[in-house]
């Protein structure tokens, strides 16, 4: 598959870095810190809250439900891929958009555990 600057590119490589975009914008936000996640994978947290983890191709996120809804129905994400009746999301990072979406979603859960 051809990436964004025409080279060719494994999925592998390709999902390491999606990831490493993601974990390299949402750490340098103040307080942000990056852990191992418990199932595999990156956690941020913002002091002892996860604001997400990252999996090699797609995010979870937390959200009270209500948020966790609207992301839904606007399309902004899907249903948790284990825990689908939660406020917690799915989000692929397959492509550009995908990744700029994922850390959209990191920075509205940041805005609302930082207040």
């Amino acid at each position: 598959m051809d990436t964004d600057n025409g080279k060719k590119s494994t999925s592998r490589g390709r999902a390491t870095n999606a990831r490493e975009a993601v974990v390299s914008e949402v750490s340098s936000w103040q307080g942000v810190t990056v852990h191992d996640h418990r199932f595999g994978g990156v956690e941020l947290r913002l002091g002892r809250r996860e604001l997400g983890h990252l999996h090699p191709r797609f995010a979870d996120l937390p959200f009270p439900r209500r948020i966790r809804d609207e992301l839904v129905a606007a399309g902004r994400a899907k249903p948790h891929h284990i825990l689908p009746r939660t406020g917690w999301v799915t989000v692929p990072m397959e492509s550009t958009a995908d990744i700029r979406g994922v850390i959209e979603l990191f920075r509205l859960n940041y805005d609302r555990t930082a207040c």
